[in-house]
């Protein structure tokens, strides 16, 4: 072999390595890669030529309004959704995804916003679903190995700092602790891939904290994580990357690191906001609910609340997670039971023991759970708005009449913005924020006096949010009576006339005009006995 050839062959292979090379390095830059990804619903593009890169050990933020396709592509990524079109390359290879437990199996998991927990199952028995370490009993038959099961449990939760029984059924935890039990979950399965669907919707500041720590630990070790959330702040603070998508399309990826708000905003509802609060014209009149030494047969629970409701007035009510103001309200529903206490509306002492007594007071309760006690999924939106009034629109007292509810529904679909193909569209097909008027138009039939709202914009963008607020304004504005449980300090302060703060079960105190600020809310908050 002459020094030639032996260039040439040195040069052809360093050519080829180079090749290679350069091609792993450029897939080894990305943990994950999704390309050109479309999927269509009946009457809907929900992703249009999608794409998306995740690096290994970063928190990549994915940003949108509801009804962008941030979840549909996640659940793409995860098997839940068959992609029409794209292709997903993993750690270089390209793989076909087609469940969730191949997903899980390429180290992909996944916490869904709106979570499917089983409640009378252990903490533990959520965590392992499906996957139950297991023993031979008499030489051969396989059995569940609960000891080893809870003993792991314990070592899990312990390492991510959750402080909660291993053996507890998960119907003892609240709505905000349980997203935490679906990470414990996806960290057991050792994901090398974590999706976070509005991990910190119900959370305090000190659990958004905890939260925060938790990813951070996962960074460390090299995971990538996908944050969705509507909250600026947050995502200025733990994401690495931020992309956003708008109507089902890629817009843009960007480094967080001099990104700001307006300009996130900007981006994702193609205009300014110019105010993140409507102008309101309600001005509070006559008092027309009042509360009188409230308490739940629950010792541990709401005891001894007193307050007031005047008409046209937004009441917003703030406290940390635990302060019992949803007990409270569901106990004021008829769907919690009372030891003592008073209900005085329009002057009258009420008997209310169920929800069926509040809906002919005229009352309405949006719940905080809109999956779980909001919406019927697998209805359309007509049968989810008329279901709650159906008695108005029945002929001789029996026969439906179909044009009543059809021009009904007409109305508040129109009236309230719904983003639907048409009003016969399955409500679990729709964006978070269009559920949520879905819901507001179920009891708008009703044209209830109060209204009693429970986190009303949980997991809804800021775009929607807007509307939101711009639908409670103009109730309020009607002469309608709201009160408005949120854990949004921002929120609170910008749409209420007057704060209840609950800490506890007991109501610390009421703010309102210029002493309505974030450090005399938190003072009260933690006012505990």
């Amino acid at each position: 072999m002459t020094n030639l050839d032996c260039v040439c062959k040195s040069k052809t292979a360093h050519a080829i390595f180079k090749i290679f090379y350069n091609y792993d390095a450029k897939m080894s830059n990305y943990r994950l890669e999704m390309k050109n990804v479309t999927k269509t619903f009946p009457g809907v593009k929900a992703l249009d030529n999608v794409s998306l890169n995740l690096k290994p050990g970063t928190v990549h933020a994915l940003m949108g309004e509801n009804g962008a396709g941030k979840s549909t592509l996640m659940k793409c990524m995860f098997g839940i959704y068959k992609m029409d079109s794209g292709e997903i390359y993993y750690e270089g290879n390209k793989v076909v995804i087609n469940d969730p437990l191949e997903a899980l199996n390429h180290g992909i998991a996944m916490v869904h916003q709106e979570l499917q927990p089983v409640p009378e199952r252990s903490v533990a028995e959520n965590i392992y679903l499906g996957r139950y370490p297991m023993k031979k009993v008499l030489g051969a038959i396989p059995v569940i190995d609960h000891e080893k099961m809870y003993a792991d449990t314990e070592l899990l939760l312990r390492q991510l700092h959750m402080n909660f029984d291993p053996r507890a059924k998960l119907s003892t935890l609240s709505v905000s602790q349980m997203p935490s039990v679906e990470i414990a979950k996806a960290v057991s399965a050792d994901c090398k891939v974590l999706i976070l669907d509005e991990p910190t919707s119900s959370r305090t500041s000190r659990g958004v904290d905890a939260r925060f720590t938790t990813i951070e630990d996962r960074k460390s070790k090299g995971v990538s994580i996908v944050y969705i959330s509507h909250k600026m702040a947050e995502i200025l603070r733990i994401s690495d990357e931020v992309t956003i998508m708008r109507d089902g399309q890629y817009i843009g990826t960007w480094e967080s690191e001099g990104l700001d708000i307006d300009f996130i905003i900007t981006k994702m509802v193609g205009r300014e906001l110019s105010n993140l609060f409507p102008v309101r014209e309600n001005k509070s009149g006559e008092v027309v609910f009042e509360v009188k030494d409230y308490s739940s047969i629950n010792p541990k629970s709401f005891r001894d609340v007193n307050f007031t409701l005047r008409k046209g007035e937004i009441l917003g009510v703030g406290g940390l997670v635990g302060a019992q103001r949803t007990e409270l309200m569901e106990g004021l529903f008829g769907i919690r039971c009372h030891s003592k206490g008073t209900i005085i509306y329009n002057n009258e002492v009420q008997n209310i023991n169920r929800p069926q007594d509040a809906i002919k007071k005229g009352m309405a309760l949006l719940t905080e759970d809109r999956r779980a006690t909001g919406i019927l999924g697998v209805l359309s939106i007509e049968e989810n708005v008329a279901i709650s009034s159906l008695d108005k629109y029945l002929d001789f007292g029996f026969i439906l009449n179909q044009k009543k509810i059809d021009s009904l529904v007409y109305e508040n679909i129109k009236k309230l913005s719904i983003k639907a193909p048409s009003s016969k569209t399955q409500i679990q097909s729709l964006s978070g924020g269009n559920q949520q008027k879905v819901l507001i138009s179920r009891w708008l039939a009703n044209d209830p006096d109060i209204f009693i709202l429970d986190e009303p914009t949980r997991g809804i963008d800021v775009g929607a949010k807007y509307e939101i607020y711009c639908i409670i304004a103009d109730l309020a504005k009607a002469g309608k009576s709201i009160i408005m449980i949120t854990s949004e300090m921002s929120e609170l302060l910008g749409m209420s006339d007057r704060i209840m703060v609950m800490c506890d079960g007991r109501v610390t105190g009421f703010l309102e005009g210029e002493s309505a600020t974030q450090e005399n809310v938190m003072a009260l908050a933690t006012k505990f006995e």
